[in-house]
């Protein structure tokens, strides 16, 4: 664990055999009374935890009260690992799993205010992780979920072709890897904000309603008109950051 500074802290931790690499942002002490709630997210597919949404949050959430964590799953970016070998629905659970674990055991956050972030696979993994931390006493107290495809068979643009994050990928890899219908796993989840563009040519708008549909209440679904997958457009990305912060400070205050 390496502090760069009195807010960011540089952190590896061990899932499965594969030592992984993340950072956690903490808000100033000085404008805290107690230990803050941690916000933990899991990347995209091909992204890792300098994906822009994963940026974005650490910033904007520190300034508000709010710790969060950013890391790498196995195989990408600093994080070790294989990412062909590595890269399937349950190491990504177990990497999940292992952040939540070793950051609340920095004991630099309040144990019983936890929050999932996930977009796109990441957001796959976030609901097919939800139970497990239920299990071991650390139920989430929410999630946001950005373009999360819950049928793997809805996903229209599969990503073959190699490129500077991995080699070219047979389509056996996605057969035996990620094929995922997490459907029967929603019902576990509440306090769900689901944002999803209308013109998403990779994870269809339906995988937002059918998320939407399942999720206990309080949840909502916010459709970016015009939004693509990515959410690349700056008007999305303002409004994903207002009510983001919205929707978590409104969680903490029923808790």
């Amino acid at each position: 664990m390496n502090r760069d500074n009195r807010q960011n802290i540089e952190i590896r931790f061990y899932s499965g055999k594969s030592l992984l690499h993340g950072m956690l942002h903490l808000p100033d002490s000085l404008l805290l009374s107690s230990l803050p709630p941690l916000v933990v997210g899991s990347h995209g597919f091909e992204g890792s935890m300098e994906s822009a949404k994963q940026q974005l949050l650490s910033k904007i959430l520190p300034q508000n009260g709010f710790a969060f964590l950013r890391f790498s799953h196995r195989g990408c970016k600093k994080s070790e690992g294989d990412f062909v070998k590595d890269t399937s629905i349950a190491k990504r659970v177990e990497d999940l799993i292992s952040a939540v674990d070793n950051a609340l055991k920095l004991q630099l956050t309040k144990k019983r205010q936890i929050f999932l972030f996930g977009s796109s696979l990441g957001g796959s993994t976030v609901i097919a992780t939800w139970q497990s931390l239920a299990d071991k006493g650390l139920s989430p107290l929410g999630a946001i979920l950005c373009a999360a495809p819950v049928n793997s068979m809805t996903i229209q643009r599969i990503p073959l072709n190699g490129n500077d994050l991995h080699p070219p990928l047979p389509i056996s890899f996605f057969e035996k890897n990620l094929l995922f219908d997490l459907t029967d796993r929603l019902a576990n989840l509440s306090n769900i904000l689901i944002f999803h563009g209308d013109q998403d040519k990779t994870v269809p708008i339906e995988n937002g309603y059918t998320i939407y549909k399942h999720v206990k209440e309080p949840k909502e679904l916010i459709i970016l008109k015009d939004g693509d997958h990515q959410m690349s457009n700056k008007k999305d990305q303002e409004l994903f950051k207002v009510e983001a912060l919205k929707w978590l400070k409104k969680t903490i205050n029923q808790d």
